[in-house]
């Protein structure tokens, strides 16, 4: 496993976010859905979907980066496929592009039994340290 960027607070940690693997070439995290995590009708915020997708993105696009700079995301487009009231969710992140300047990396949420209930990607701007 990749060194990894401190991820176990702020909205993380907040999330319940368990991260089971970490590394340049994927990112896989887990969570419960609560409901302290839901939307007023009773099913997981899509807000939760668009934190955890920008979250895998940016965290391996950091670890790919390494040395020579730090990622900022600056675009997150994320669908909502199927409501979720509980259970556990895992969300596995792999690059699509990683360029001099810029990454993208794509975000696949499944339920339990497998069923794809988010996907999204997030473009990630290489910035140097200079």
């Amino acid at each position: 496993m990749e060194e990894t960027p401190n991820i176990t607070g702020g909205l993380a940690g907040l999330l319940g976010l368990t991260f089971d693997e970490v590394g340049a070439d994927r990112v896989v995290i887990r969570w419960t859905v609560r409901p302290e995590l839901h939307q007023p009708f009773g099913i997981q915020h899509g807000g939760v979907y668009c934190a955890v997708v920008e979250t895998a993105a940016s965290v391996g696009g950091t670890i790919w980066l390494g040395g020579r700079g730090r990622v900022v995301g600056v675009s997150n487009q994320t669908d909502f496929l199927r409501a979720v009231r509980d259970g556990e969710l895992t969300a596995v992140g792999t690059p699509v592009h990683r360029g001099r300047s810029q990454q993208l990396w794509q975000v696949e949420i499944t339920d339990a039994a497998g069923r794809l209930v988010s996907r999204g990607q997030v473009r990630l701007q290489n910035l140097s340290e200079s």
